[in-house]
């Protein structure tokens, strides 16, 4: 069992990705495949190769396989560096779109190269955004942006999708017909429009709760975000009643999990979810917050120090340092 996971959310978690992966492998042997239309991201890479090595070399390789290999190294990338449940569910998302790939078969249902387009980028992007809701990623192009982002804090993992479903779109330009690669396009703006609808594209946001539980919520962030907060005091325009506002800067991927936490602490909280564009100050990975764990149950290993840099390990040290005192 993953810490933090119960039982009925593990469930759930699986079900979202057995719809999301049947989604993206639909739209793919209904839609995009049949059409010359390419998919976004490794699932537009493994399409395009497979494409390649049979028209060029007469070698065939299911698009399910290629999938499968090269989401390999990047869920092992993943694994150490992204955060290992994030990384775990996005690995059986793989899969399982993998098996969809493999078993349903390719059957066009329109000769249409604009409403293979649309209808493929809107079907897949059903299934990306449904997942992303429920704080999971369908692989590939996820995990590599986000471990980039991590390396480089002042660019957006958006400008690394861009970049390498770029690639993919320009390389399908110039081996095959740039009629192609412009439908591609197509399908990509409808795919990333329908998931703004479902999610939020922005890769972080605010969260703003007006609670009366401010002490339990505030506490229960700490321990499953260690995301520093700002404290507002509080009092209803209408009922005048004392409340606390909490204020946190969150990644899109913790927005289901947080909403589900202050829903059971205080079901009764008013909370405001804000795009954010930019952050300047201090705004911790996943790796960083579990460093942070580690510090709080006595972990001051070289590592931990490394992962934090300087100025936050001895910032957090004398912290709980204080907070040992009293």
């Amino acid at each position: 069992m993953l810490p933090g996971v119960t039982i009925g959310e593990l469930i759930k978690k699986l079900v979202i990705a057995v719809c999301a992966a049947f989604l993206c492998a639909l739209s793919m042997n209904l839609f995009l495949v049949p059409a010359h239309v390419y998919a976004a991201g490794i699932n537009g890479a493994a399409q395009l190769i497979s494409d390649i090595l049979l028209d060029s070399a007469h070698i065939h390789l299911s698009i399910g396989l290629l999938v499968l290999i090269l989401n390999m190294p990047i869920a092992l990338l993943g694994w150490f560096k992204v955060g290992k449940s994030f990384t775990l569910f996005s690995f059986i998302t793989v899969v399982l779109t993998s098996f969809f790939l493999t078993v349903l078969p390719l059957h066009p249902l329109s000769s249409d190269l604009l409403l293979n387009s649309i209808f493929g980028g809107m079907i897949s992007a059903i299934g990306v955004g449904v997942a992303l809701k429920y704080g999971i990623s369908t692989g590939g192009l996820d995990i590599i942006a986000i471990y980039l982002t991590r390396r480089n804090r002042n660019a957006s993992s958006g400008k690394y999708f861009l970049i390498l479903n770029g690639i993919i779109i320009v390389i399908a330009g110039v081996v095959y017909e740039w009629q192609y690669a412009l439908y591609t396009l197509i399908s990509r703006f409808v795919n990333s429009y329908v998931i703004d609808m479902i999610h939020t594209k922005y890769q972080k946001l605010t969260v703003m709760t007006v609670t009366g539980e401010s002490e339990r919520l505030t506490k229960a962030i700490q321990d499953q975000f260690d995301r520093g907060m700002t404290v507002i005091p509080s009092y209803g325009g209408f009922t005048g009643s004392k409340k606390t506002t909490l204020m946190i800067v969150i990644s899109h991927y913790e927005l289901y999990k947080i909403e589900r936490l202050i829903k059971t602490i205080d079901p009764n909280a008013f909370t405001n979810i804000l795009e954010t564009n930019k952050i300047i100050g201090t705004f911790h990975t996943e790796e960083q917050q579990r460093a942070v764990q580690a510090m709080k149950h006595g972990d001051h290993t070289q590592k931990v120090q490394k992962t934090l840099g300087y100025q936050d390990y001895e910032h957090f040290q004398k912290l709980f340092h204080s907070s040992a005192v009293k």
